[in-house]
């Protein structure tokens, strides 16, 4: 999910680059969007994995 919303982040600046104003505003809130559910998910698993491991050593 990282690599889509990093690949939205260059499409957003090339289309910028380019002057294409909304296809970048477009692409850019797209991988914002897949950028922060990325990093919920990953917290998630991170909670998840403490909790199955059993909280300590």
């Amino acid at each position: 999910m990282l690599y889509y919303a990093l690949v939205f982040f260059i499409v957003a600046i090339i289309a910028a680059v380019l002057g294409f104003g909304g296809i970048a505003a477009g692409a850019a809130e797209i991988a914002k969007v897949l950028f922060f559910i990325f990093l919920v998910l990953f917290v998630v698993s991170l909670i998840v994995g403490l909790f199955r491991r059993g909280g300590g050593p």
